[in-house]
């Protein structure tokens, strides 16, 4: 039996390994957009959604290099910190998921965590470059966006258990109850938050929403990469029969 220890170290280094790959996919397919986005921003192109107009001319704190080279290092802390509370939840949860399979297990909770932590908040607010958005209301973005993902995290919950009470009626019935549970939750929360949108009619439709699939798929692979390597991490079973059931 591994110990909460041995299972935190397992997370930890698989958070590691996550977020510097996460960190080479958004070097690789966001930090374009962020350039191109900047430029309009510099150039005047659009009409900027701030009232004062004197930030505009401020010089940033760090420089675009700083921030290219910071990239990795905030990718790889927040793999660190993603893989530790994930190893955490694991190990409280590991019971309750009904599964004999510890590899099964991790698979199953890092898709909960994409989808109530990542796919959630996405859908409802997702995120603008940084020449888009003023910095006025970033306290109300914020506590919304961290209200979205409570409620992520709870239309999760909702979708397991009503997916646990329907399956005395069978499989059809427990994966019906399962997404019903989720979809309900999300789609009440959603008419009741406010709808914002700060990005300008004339910043270019295209750059915004390649940023978005950017910053999503920085976030896939991230979660990806914990799931299936934490996986493969507690597989208890012998080198021998993986490679053979491989």
């Amino acid at each position: 039996m591994r110990t909460f220890g041995s299972l935190l170290v397992r997370g930890l280094v698989v958070g590691l390994f996550a977020g510097l790959l996460a960190g080479t996919f958004a070097y690789a397919v966001g930090e374009s957009r962020v350039d191109a986005a900047i430029a309009i921003e510099e150039s005047g192109g659009h009409a900027h959604t701030h009232a004062h107009e004197e930030d505009h001319h401020e010089d940033p704190l760090v420089s675009r290099d700083g921030q290219r080279a910071g990239l990795f290092l905030a990718t790889s802390l927040y793999g660190v910190a993603l893989g530790g509370l994930f190893a955490v939840a694991f190990t409280l949860l590991r019971r309750k998921l009904r599964t004999g399979n510890d590899a099964y297990a991790a698979l199953g909770l890092a898709a909960a965590g994409f989808v109530g932590i990542v796919l959630v908040p996405f859908l409802k607010y997702p995120p603008n470059p940084p020449a888009v958005g003023d910095p006025d209301t970033i306290t109300r973005r914020t506590v919304t966006y961290l209200l979205t993902l409570v409620i992520g995290l709870l239309a999760v919950w909702a979708g397991v258990a009503l997916s646990r009470w329907a399956a005395r009626y069978g499989e059809v019935a427990r994966l019906a109850g399962g997404v019903a549970g989720l979809v309900v939750t999300v789609v009440a929360a959603y008419l009741i938050l406010p709808r914002i949108n700060e990005v300008p009619e004339t910043f270019p439709a295209t750059l915004l929403w390649q940023f978005r699939f950017a910053s999503l798929g920085t976030q896939a692979t991230l979660w990806l990469l914990l799931g299936f390597g934490y996986a493969v991490a507690v597989d208890r079973r012998p080198i021998r029969s993986k490679v053979a059931a491989a």
